[in-house]
């Protein structure tokens, strides 16, 4: 471990955050190099962070950041949280009793290279969030969809029939053998993009029709009302924004076991928001994605810290709320009602 962390020349700074967090913590998580990826001579590493109960069917919470390398304020966010993690466990006995009986897994930095190399693609110039073997169903928006013309275009998802991208596959496996393998996880993949508000996206995207786990998403979704209910965030199935090829979300939702109930959530911070605070950023390529100003940013991770802590609090307390029976088929309704009703005809 003490080789992989090393410093690592001409890195940039929420790798060198990460590592330091990684460094200070090595007696309280489980870390892991799941991949590396090299860009112009120089090797990153994908790094899981772990903690938490070890027993293989205790609830578990996923935190993913930096899919898209130049949306740091993702892996901010999730770097933040664990920095949180790290300072309740000397005086938090309620964490470290939950913390017992729930396990957390962090991917603070999917692709590090794209960070690194400040593009939204990996180093070799795929879109990871398009790099599933999946189509979708009906079409989609002409290269944001996702597109095979080349890598010389944005969303490129990869020449047709090629094997998946290192960090793509490095999250699925992640997924397959942390979460989803659970009776019951959850996850949250932290992005940020153009929108004048913040946004929780669910599956599908890529189809309109709904998960099989809708009640399961409409009940986290209520209780998250009512503990928060001036949490400002639009709470829907990707699809109601645009349909895209290739979302690993999607994915990894899919592959899922037949018995085990997975809610991947993406979170997409509304960068207009802070365009509109400062127009000068929209000519910056990180200005239109991340929050430029020091106290915007620390505005955006006290913000959402409650988000992260609400989802991490509902994984460990899951037997409690999960919906059964008739009380499950009234939720799905609700559901149905809300997003796939009449309207959305």
């Amino acid at each position: 471990m003490q080789q992989v962390l090393s410093f690592l020349p001409d890195s940039f700074a929420e790798y060198e955050e990460q590592k330091a967090i990684l460094e200070a913590s090595r007696a309280i998580f489980e870390i892991r190099s799941v991949c590396e990826t090299r860009v112009r001579g120089r090797t990153f590493c994908v790094f899981t962070a772990s903690i938490g109960s070890t027993d293989p069917l205790a609830p578990a919470i996923g935190f993913f950041g930096g899919i898209h390398g130049l949306e740091r304020i993702g892996s901010q966010l999730v770097l933040d949280y664990m920095r949180s993690l790290i300072g309740r466990l000397e005086w938090d006995e309620l964490l470290v009793r939950q913390l017992q009986s729930v396990r957390l897994i962090f991917v603070p930095i999917v692709n590090p290279g794209g960070m690194w190399a400040a593009t939204r693609a990996n180093p070799n110039g795929v879109d990871l969030m398009r790099n599933g073997p999946q189509d979708a169903d009906e079409h989609v928006p002409w290269l944001a969809g996702g597109q095979r013309l080349g890598a010389w275009l944005p969303w490129y998802r990869g020449r047709r029939g090629a094997p998946m991208e290192a960090e793509a596959v490095a999250l699925l496996q992640v997924v397959e053998n942390e979460l989803a393998a659970r009776p019951f996880s959850v996850a949250l993949d932290c992005h940020s993009g153009y929108g004048w508000r913040d946004s929780i996206w669910f599956p599908y995207a890529r189809t309109r029709r709904a998960m099989p786990h809708l009640a399961e998403m409409y009940a986290l979704k209520t209780m998250f009302e009512r503990a928060h209910p001036h949490h400002g965030y639009m709470f829907e199935p990707q699809s109601h924004q645009y349909l895209l090829h290739g979302d690993l979300w999607d994915c990894a939702y899919d592959r899922r076991p037949p018995s085990s109930i997975f809610l991947p959530m993406t979170l997409e911070l509304g960068s207009w928001l802070w365009i509109k605070k400062n127009p000068r950023q929209i000519f910056s390529r990180q200005g239109m994605f991340n929050p430029v100003k020091a106290h915007r940013t620390e505005r955006v991770l006290r913000r959402h810290a409650n988000l992260l802590d609400f989802l991490t609090r509902a994984a460990y307390s899951s037997q409690r709320w999960l919906p059964q029976g008739a009380v499950r088929q009234q939720l799905l309704q609700h559901a149905f009602d809300l997003w796939y009703g009449p309207q959305r005809v």
